[in-house]
Formats: structure tokens, C-alpha cells, sequence
């Protein structure tokens, strides 16, 4: 894997754009800055998974800035490259697809998509599990969880945060 230090510039630059376009955003339990989950998912990329890759670190900051902000695809990749805007755009919902059509294809998608894009799915549902506060959000957490291993597959880049959510879900599961 590549050294994740020797791109310090980037690694900062997707901290501050994420933080700036999650502004003024909360998670679920109303008083956490949305920009912390972000930041949560990326340590949880490189303490949990133990992963320094740059596209992954980076993609795992932006995960949520297409989706979930005025941010769109050319603002990453003006700002990050291709690499990285194809694999936030592969976390990204469809939201011009039904509801009842938006999970599976969503799935669908990220199950093509290369494997940094899967790493830090696996790793944005290690945090969603972590972070629930509630049974509800927990369970549907949990459910999520599983469809990201399940689109992770057998990629043996993924071998070590499919382990670590496997564990993370058994605690959580009784």
C-alpha cells in the first residue's frame, strides 16, 4: 500500500472540503456535527482496517459529500482527481431511482465498484453500528452492515475490515 503520509495535502484538503460542505449538518442524534462521522469512517479506514491507501483515506473523508450535500461529482474531481470522485460517486445513492429501487442498486453499484469504494462502505458501517443510538437505528445499522460485507466479496484487500465488522457486528448481536 502507499504511504499515506507523503500525501498529506490531499488527506487535509478532503478534511476540510468535507467539513465545510457537511456544515451546519447533524447526525441522528441532533447535537453531533455531521462532519465527525467523515472523520470517523477515515481513522476507522486506517486505526480499525488498517489501511493507509490515499484513495481510500480520501474517498473515506468524501464519502458523503455527493449524496448528502450541494457537492456534486465535478466538484471532486476538480478538487480530488478521477480516482476518487468515481469512488464517491460509488457511494452515492441514485436518487433519481424509486425508493423501494435505491438500496439494492445501491448495493449493486458498490459491489462493482473498486475495492477502496467497498473498504470504506465496510468501514462507514462499522461507524453506523458504533454510533447508534437507539435499538431501531442499531438493527437497521446491523441489516446495512451486512449487505456492505456481502458486496465486499472475496477481494483479498478486504479480508481485514470484513473481520473487523464481523466482530464489531457478533458483539452487537448478542
Amino acid at each position: 500500500m502507499t504511504d499515506f503520509s507523503g500525501q498529506s495535502m490531499l488527506w487535509q484538503q478532503a478534511v476540510s472540503f468535507a467539513a465545510r460542505r457537511h456544515q451546519g449538518q447533524l447526525r441522528k442524534d441532533g447535537r453531533t456535527p455531521y462532519a465527525a462521522h467523515p472523520m470517523r469512517v477515515a481513522l476507522t479506514v486506517i486505526q480499525v482496517f488498517g489501511c493507509q491507501d490515499p484513495t481510500a483515506v480520501c474517498t473515506a473523508l468524501l464519502h458523503d459529500v455527493i449524496e448528502d450535500t450541494t457537492a456534486d461529482y465535478d466538484d471532486v474531481l476538480r478538487q480530488f482527481g478521477a480516482e476518487i470522485a468515481d469512488a464517491v460517486a460509488c457511494l452515492s445513492k441514485d436518487k433519481r431511482l424509486p425508493e423501494e429501487r435505491r438500496e439494492p442498486a445501491f448495493y449493486a453499484q458498490i459491489a462493482q465498484g473498486g475495492w477502496q469504494a467497498r473498504l470504506v462502505k465496510l468501514a462507514d458501517a462499522f461507524d453506523n453500528v458504533s454510533d447508534a443510538d437507539s435499538d431501531a437505528q442499531r438493527r437497521k445499522a446491523i441489516d446495512k452492515a451486512h449487505h456492505a460485507i456481502e458486496a465486499a466479496g472475496d477481494d483479498p484487500r478486504l479480508t481485514e475490515a470484513v473481520t473487523r465488522l464481523r466482530q464489531l457486528l457478533a458483539q452487537h448481536q448478542g
